[in-house]
Order: C-alpha cells, then structure tokens, then sequence
C-alpha cells in the first residue's frame, strides 16, 4: 500500500522521502502536485477545450462513486470513467483529476471500492459530486469485504479492489485496480450520463 503511494508520488514529481518525526512505515503525504501543459505556451491546442466537452458528451457512460477509507475516514468522489480492464488478472480502471483533492486519500489508503449506481440514484451522485462537502453525511454504507473501503447500500453493484497501478495521462491520472471482491442485485437499472445530463434505459 505505501509503495504504491510512493509510485504515485513520484509519478506526479513530489518528494517521498518522509518529514522528520514521521512514524517509520507510515505513508508520506501527498504533497501539491505540479502544473501541467500538454503544449508550450506559445503553441496552440489542437481542439478547444468547450468543442472537446460537446463531442465527447455524446459518449454514453455508466455513473459510480470510488470510495476509500483512510486514517482520517470515508473518503469518495462521482466518476464516470471507470471501465473494465482485464479478466486474467481481474483488473478495472477509472481516470481522476490530477487536481483532485480526494485521490491523494484513496493513493494513501491503497484501495477503493467502486460502486456501480442505479437509475434512481442520481442525487447520490451529486452529493459526492461536490468539491469540500461532507460527502457521507446521511449516507449508509457498510464495509467493503476484502479492503474496508465504504460500499454503499442499495447500489446494483460493487468492486472491492486494491491499487494496482497508476499512470499518467495529461491533466488525468489512469487509476487500475486489481478487483478482491466483487458483488452485483440480480436487478436494476443503470444510472446513464450522457450530454450533460442523467438518463436511464427506455424499454
């Protein structure tokens, strides 16, 4: 777990090498993260950044909450790019911000559940859509079974993982985990982004 955080760190150019006074084996801190450019300055993007948005919105995805639990508690954020990876070994993958503040917690705390959300479920996605909020508050969860990472009551399903890796990709980080454990109801409609906004399956 600590030297996947250290990975991690390393990979985003911050000092792991731990403060004086740390406790031997804990975890270092993630410390700011660098600015990134995909081009100079002086070179122009090759798409706008609106026109990017507008036609990838087109994309039709699934909508989760990754959640984590560190020494300071429940930890989770609303993410659209979780994706399945690899069967043998069992791995899935989601990208996050590089600017995100809960990604540092879930690197420190070395796993992640995602838990898949239903058609009914867009305001939970909301809630943990905001940056700064307690984003547990009112929310039942119970513990993941193999890492302890909060897993959500009446999601549709739910992948208890470790991280596995982690790679760079822009202003992005490419998160994959190797799945522990995993569960699915055996009904259930899929919560579905698309164009900015919620949708679900008409039948």
């Amino acid at each position: 777990m600590a030297a996947t955080a250290v990975r991690y760190l390393r990979s985003v150019g911050a000092a792991t090498t731990a403060a004086p006074g740390t406790p031997v084996g804990a975890p270092p801190e993630a410390l700011p993260r660098p600015d990134l450019r995909a081009v100079r300055d002086d070179e122009r993007l090759p798409v706008a950044p609106a026109e990017f948005r507008r036609v990838l919105g087109h994309f039709a995805s699934g909508v989760t909450v990754v959640t984590a639990r560190d020494a300071d508690g429940p930890t989770g954020f609303a993410c659209q790019s979780f994706a399945s990876l690899s069967l043998d070994p069992p791995l899935v993958s989601f990208m996050v911000a590089r600017t995100s503040t809960t990604w540092p917690r879930i690197a420190r705390a070395g796993a992640f559940c995602v838990n898949v959300l239903g058609a009914e479920q867009g305001p939970l996605c909301r809630a943990f859509a905001v940056s700064g909020a307690d984003k547990f508050a009112g929310v039942a969860h119970t513990d993941a079974p193999a890492t302890g990472s909060p897993l959500l009551d009446a999601v549709p399903a739910w992948i208890d993982c470790r991280v596995h890796a982690v790679h760079t990709g822009g202003d992005h980080l490419i998160v994959v985990g190797r799945v522990e454990a995993l569960g699915a109801a055996e009904e259930g409609e899929p919560l579905l982004f698309h164009q900015g906004a919620f949708r679900r399956f008409s039948r």
